[in-house]
């Protein structure tokens, strides 16, 4: 397993354009840490603003009106939730929104905030991990509330696995409504 995640992630790796400057520097002790960090950034940012973008009016909104989906403000919740959880797993401590449902808040003001709160959350997290440390086993919190051995790295690559794989789902509410979402604004 553990073979298998250092794998995947060295393809990613190589993958991605060199860095230059400061990030470069900084990535050179630990590059698939920052790497790591660098990708969650990224996606962070998109989601980010996407959810400032979308106004208030529309978080209730759902692509189709007998679907049984989640509307855009119970996106924007569940990815607080399990950015939450997907930390906490790879920081080892206690999650600190545990029982907390995110996708039942009711303003917008609410779900960014509650989003911001765990971008931030996740960032000490991303931050504070090495190369060294991503290989390390720790316990991971299943659907059902087991907790079962795991890479700490593979909890930060699930975390921004499941952010990307909610965009898409953003993307395709943002451009329902003519919206340009944010990974196709021109600079």
């Amino acid at each position: 397993m553990r073979k298998l995640v250092m794998g995947v992630a060295l393809c990613c790796l190589l993958s991605v354009p060199a860095v230059s400057g400061a990030a470069q520097d900084a990535a050179q002790g630990n590059p698939l840490s920052a790497w790591l960090h660098g990708n969650f950034q990224h996606g962070k940012n998109f989601i980010a603003r996407a959810a400032e973008a979308m106004p208030e009016e529309l978080y209730g909104m759902r692509p189709g009106p007998q679907m049984e989906v989640r509307t855009f403000g119970q996106i924007v919740g569940h990815l607080a939730i399990f950015n939450y959880l997907y930390c906490s797993d790879a920081k080892g401590e206690k999650n600190p929104a545990q029982g907390k449902d995110f996708e039942k808040l009711a303003t917008k003001a609410e779900l960014v905030k509650a989003l911001s709160d765990s971008f931030n959350y996740c960032d000490g997290v991303y931050a504070g991990v090495t190369d060294a440390s991503l290989t390390q086993t720790i316990s991971a919190t299943t659907d059902n509330g087991d907790k079962v051995p795991a890479l700490r790295g593979s909890r930060l690559i699930a975390n921004i696995s499941h952010n990307q794989e909610h965009y898409g789902n953003i993307v395709t509410y943002m451009r329902i409504k003519s919206m340009v979402p944010p990974s196709s604004m021109r600079p």
